[in-house]
């Protein structure tokens, strides 16, 4: 009697991009009694970053740019959790999981596998500025997209509230660092729904808002031809909108922006786009990083030096065969294709099929920067205005994951091209028990509004 093979193991670190088409992936090629696919995560969702800032300016909802990664992955176990250690010679992963009960430490889950997927994205790379970590806000995920639409419209209410002139001119003033795609797309979708928002304000004009784009190098879209960032610059200032260039951010204590070309300015925004790093993990895991903490990889996606374990995207540092010498950048469009490419030579090997190596030329890169404007670069063409917004809108339903999120997707921006812009500010959304608690500090006899 011929012994039955147990499935292959396969254990995937990180939910996002690579993570979740990995998945898809393997879940669509894999025989049932073939491998058995798990996959962690912090977060029961994937993010569609290119969608962050129309989800801040209200042009999307919110919910609508994440995919729930139980309801797309139906063969894969998806465990609520973050890598913490790994132990490759024994085929174990360390993973912790929050506890079931409030108030008790997170617990250690041991996770076996006998092939790695590592995945676990970037974070935001945050410089030792004083007062940044207390008072900056980052923009890499929903939760923070709309704590920050929620923040811009606050500050419009407390400018037509105060009579304080000097608060007033404060909460009026929003600074960006960091002027690459997320951070000039932020600024300028926020720019645009907050300069909407403000005709229903008494007393408060356009022209009363102080928006700054604040940008080390010395032009923002360094992701682009230099023409191209040099017209997205002169279009913004066209909207009043100051582009700092060469200079950096030196503090924000107090409430008090200071640059490096000797400006200081009160602003009560502060937005930190500069950059992002590879997660901290990796280094954990003892496997070769380059000395910007990725992993080192072959150009077929296999970590360099291990058997079974597999990176791509944000985690990898992947020859570009297309630019000898580099690697591959850490973007979208390459950790999606990376990711099919992964599972198929994942495939392949499992099955003791030659792999193929990762090849692909960057095809341009698209940004909006509000209603009907946007900036687009496609195969060394420039593309400004409607048509490089109305391109980016195409591109990305395109490529939004699964037709149920197209669909929300595409009838959002049908529904705020008919109606008008929701302009409301949710706040009590990131603090839903203050009220609850304010009652009970002032104790049962306390003045309150009935219900």
């Amino acid at each position: 009697m011929t012994p039955v093979t147990p499935p292959t193991r396969i254990l995937i670190i990180g939910g996002g991009h690579v993570g979740l088409y990995t998945a898809l992936r393997l879940q669509q090629r894999l025989r049932p009694e073939e491998a058995e696919l798990t996959l962690v995560d912090p977060k029961s969702y994937m993010t569609y970053q290119p969608l962050l800032a129309e989800a801040a300016a209200g042009a999307v909802d919110p919910r609508h740019v994440v995919v729930p990664l139980r309801s797309v992955l139906s063969r894969t176990r998806v465990v609520y959790g973050r890598l913490s250690d790994l132990d490759h010679a024994g085929h174990s992963a360390v993973v912790t999981v929050p506890s079931p009960i409030a108030g008790q430490p997170p617990r250690d889950l041991h996770v076996p596998y006998d092939v790695l997927v590592l995945a676990p994205g970037a974070i935001a790379r945050i410089l030792p500025v004083p007062g940044l970590a207390e008072h900056g806000i980052g923009f890499r995920s929903v939760e923070e997209a709309v704590s920050l639409r929620n923040h811009v419209l606050t500050q419009l209410d407390l400018a037509a509230s105060t009579r304080d002139p000097a608060l007033r001119e404060a909460a009026l003033t929003f600074v960006f660092v960091g002027g690459g795609y997320a951070g000039t797309g932020a600024l300028a979708e926020l720019e645009d729904m907050a300069r909407y928002a403000v005709r229903r304000y008494q007393g408060l004009k356009p022209e009363d808002m102080h928006w700054v784009l604040v940008e080390a190098g010395s032009r923002i879209l360094p992701e682009t031809e230099p023409d191209v960032g040099l017209r997205t610059t002169e279009e913004l200032r066209g909207r009043n909108i100051e582009v700092r260039l060469g200079t950096r951010l030196l503090s924000v204590a107090d409430g008090v922006v200071t640059l490096s070309d000797g400006s200081r300015f009160a602003a009560r925004t502060l937005v930190w786009t500069a950059g992002v790093k590879a997660n901290p993990v990796l280094r954990r895991t003892r496997l070769p990083c380059d000395a910007q903490g990725r992993l080192r990889c072959d150009t077929s996606l296999r970590v360099l030096g291990t058997e079974g374990v597999w990176a791509a995207g944000d985690a990898a540092a992947v020859p570009d065969v297309t630019r000898p010498g580099e690697c591959c950048a850490p973007n979208a469009q390459h950790a999606v294709r990376q990711a099919r490419l992964l599972a198929d030579n994942l495939l392949a090997s499992l099955r003791g099929e030659p792999v193929t190596e990762y090849r692909h030329a960057l095809k341009g890169s698209l940004t909006s920067l509000g209603l009907h404007q946007g900036v687009a670069q496609l195969r060394g063409r420039a593309l400004h205005g409607r048509t490089a917004w109305l391109l980016h809108r195409a591109v990305h339903l395109r490529r939004v994951p699964t037709f149920d999120r197209k669909a929300r997707v595409l009838a959002d921006w049908v529904l705020a091209g008919l109606l008008k812009r929701e302009i409301v500010s949710m706040g009590a959304l990131e603090q839903p028990r203050a009220g609850f608690e304010t009652v009970v500090e002032r104790g049962p006899h306390g003045s309150g509004s009935g219900g």
